[in-house]
């Protein structure tokens, strides 16, 4: 779990430290649309970042909602990240501004909407918490599917979000199972536990009907041992 949301942290920044090192720009490797050329972002485009702010802003999410999807749905995730990443540039290639589209917020919202939507189609309270520990931390992020600010890929959101919810509907995973307790189970008999036989229909305390011996005492016995004397 800790190696992959590793890895994909390492990868964007090392991506990034050699653009600087060596002064390249890899821009060319985003997202271009509906140009064959352009065709190669869609494998490339998440790694690379216009600015280190654009950068910074990116890491924390990533890492984030990657450790969540590979703790809480192991058995589907590597497949979510790779499918989604893939379906997602491609859907950024389709409809996107005649521009080069880069970074990884794409891969970010596609997380971020499969574990939302996921959590509440399973209908797992533990999975419904997390679902609502997305909203209530990125949950701001909605606007920027649609075009509010000048110089963001509003197409690699949205394509990234609903990209999430296609595969949250038809991905099937392995639900943890509720625990139930005894007195959940259908064939429960309430008489037999220990607790509530002290108990009548209406709640009230029913006294033992074993009755404790007022003259009972507790006897002590001591014992001496006497020393021979020489």
């Amino acid at each position: 779990m800790v190696f992959v949301p590793l890895f994909a942290v390492l990868a964007i920044w090392v991506v990034f430290w050699v653009e600087v090192k060596f002064g390249i720009n890899l821009n060319e490797y985003g997202v271009y649309p509906r140009k064959l050329s352009g065709l190669k972002g869609v494998v490339f485009s998440p790694f690379i970042h216009g600015s280190i702010t654009h950068l910074y802003n990116n890491t924390i999410p990533l890492a984030v909602l990657t450790a969540f999807l590979f703790y809480f749905y192991k058995s589907a995730a590597l497949r979510v990240l790779l499918f989604g990443t893939l379906a997602s540039g491609l859907l950024t290639w389709a409809i996107a501004r005649p521009s080069y589209h880069i970074g990884a917020s794409g891969v970010i919202y596609l997380l971020a909407s499969f574990i939302f939507f996921k959590g509440i189609l399973a209908k797992n309270y533990r999975l419904v918490a997390l679902s609502l520990v997305v909203v209530f931390i990125y949950g701001s992020m909605i606007w920027y599917i649609f075009p509010v600010k000048d110089g963001i890929s509003w197409e690699g959101h949205l394509a990234g979000f609903v990209t999430g919810f296609v595969l949250a509907v038809i991905t099937k995973v392995s639900v943890p199972e509720v625990r139930k307790y005894d007195w959940e189970e259908d064939d429960y008999n309430e008489e037999d536990d220990p607790f509530l036989k002290h108990f009548d229909e209406n709640g009230n305390f029913i006294a033992s009907s074993e009755e404790e011996d007022p003259d009972q005492k507790v006897k002590i016995k001591y014992h001496y041992k006497e020393s021979k004397k020489d």
